[in-house]
């Protein structure tokens, strides 16, 4: 198919069903504040972030002007064996905004490379320490850690890892999803009160089977973003944290998506009052703008590393743009926007806006079944179309856009996560086009 400026024959599209997009094109070329501009001339609000990226809000100059500055610079240089200026300014500021003695930024690309980084990281700290024997990972079902090998193994969302099972990590295993459909299918800025308790059978029946001597790390989304923001229950990841420290079992929260102002806070960590032991993030780090990820680890794993002859490279492991000048550029100015402009609390204090008006105008409407919303973030899950799962959250995610609103469809949720600039008209634009479009499809 052509348009008079490209042709689609070429680009193969991730995570887009691409022979359906060929007869219905959703093509952005430019984007403002909290709007996109289609290639037909249409105004579309971004109601996701673009994949909770732009947290700032797009075309922040601060940000382009400090990449165009970089640019002139120092374009790039290599990372391994020297590094550049803007890479340690970065890693301080990140290590500075994480909690506890998260200190050490391994820098990545993304949250794929991210999620793989602190698995080697785990099996190497283990290793390092006369542990090499806990080679053992457990993830959750449901979660997304990302599509690298080791982040589909630990990751439990079905479709991602069903043709790709004999690649995969052998030995992983799964914490249940820690969602309740029937006593919390609505939640509101709140942690669901558990009567029972998630992680029992963490205790009683995963950890004897393996034997915790065996186990490297646990490695959780605090929110489970990516299959469609579920809370976790009052006190889980207080008690997995208890249930690491007893075991020697080290604790990685996936933070690609709640880091940097999502939940009001820095960090998800903060917001649950939990230090892991590694913290993976990208995404919000550089306003979308720039491809950056990284892992905080806390100083013992890098000290216990720190052995050898001083001329031989401690841990075989890195990228060729990692810490790339240009992406760090591009994250200190983006951390330098959010502390000029409050706009973590800017995220607390609209997600409080946004979780009223979802559930002000979406519970009780026709096919749904749950509704939760915590921070800058909320998902409506909806009942399935008899023999399609998914089809009519993706028809609902089509006609929203029509109707100049880009929501996300996860399964048979459909999730809003707006840029931390939103205004109350934006979240009322949003969430009656969605309502609206609820309806239409009951």
């Amino acid at each position: 198919m052509t348009h008079p400026e490209f042709s689609m024959d070429n680009q193969w599209l991730p995570f887009t069903p691409n022979r359906q997009f060929r007869k219905d094109p959703r093509v952005f070329v430019a984007a403002d504040g909290m709007f996109f501009t289609t290639h037909d001339g249409r105004q579309v609000i971004d109601g996701v972030s673009s994949l909770w990226c732009v947290a700032a809000g797009h075309n922040r100059r601060p940000i382009s002007e400090a990449i165009k500055r970089q640019l002139d610079t120092l374009d790039y240089a290599t990372a391994f064996q020297v590094s550049n200026d803007k890479a340690f300014v970065a890693a301080e500021r990140i290590a500075s905004l994480a909690p506890g003695d998260l200190n050490k930024v391994l820098f990545c690309n993304s949250g794929s490379e991210a999620a793989d980084t602190s698995l080697k990281v785990a099996l190497a700290y283990h290793r390092a320490r006369g542990e090499g024997h806990r080679n053992i990972f457990i993830g959750r079902e449901r979660a997304y850690h990302g599509v690298g090998f080791g982040g589909m193994s630990v990751g439990g969302i079905p479709a991602n890892r069903k043709v790709f099972g004999p690649a995969l990590l052998p030995r992983v295993d799964h914490l249940r999803f820690a969602h309740d459909p029937v006593n919390h299918a609505y939640v509101h800025g709140a942690e669901p009160v558990w009567s029972e308790d998630p992680l029992v059978e963490l205790e009683t029946r995963i950890l004897p089977l393996h034997d915790p001597s065996n186990v490297a790390a646990i490695i959780v989304e605090p929110v489970v973003g990516s299959a469609g923001w579920y809370i976790p229950p009052k006190g889980y990841l207080k008690r997995l944290r208890e249930i690491c420290d007893k075991h020697g079992i080290l604790l990685i929260f996936d933070e690609v998506i709640t880091g940097f102002g999502r939940l009001g806070t820095p960090f998800a960590a903060d917001y649950y009052g939990v230090v892991p032991d590694m913290l993976n993030f990208a995404k919000a780090v550089t306003n979308g703008v720039m491809p950056l990820g990284g892992v905080v680890c806390r100083d013992g794993l890098f000290d216990a590393m720190m052995t050898g002859p001083e001329h031989v490279i401690e841990f075989f492991h890195g990228y060729t743009y990692s810490g790339h000048p240009v992406a760090c550029a591009a994250a200190i100015a983006t951390l330098d926007l959010y502390v000029e402009e409050d706009l973590f609390a800017r995220a607390g204090k609209m997600g409080v806006a946004l979780g009223d008006a979802m559930h002000s105008a979406l519970r009780g409407l026709p096919t749904v079944t749950g509704l939760r919303t915590l921070g800058l973030a909320g998902a409506v899950e909806l009942a399935s179309l008899p023999g399609a799962p998914g089809k009519r959250a993706f028809d609902i995610f089509l006609d929203c856009f029509h109707q100049g609103v880009l929501v996300r469809a996860a399964g048979e949720n459909l999730v809003l996560a707006p840029p931390f600039v939103v205004e109350q008209g934006h979240i009322d634009q949003m969430v009656s086009t969605l309502a609206a479009s609820i309806r239409k499809h009951a």
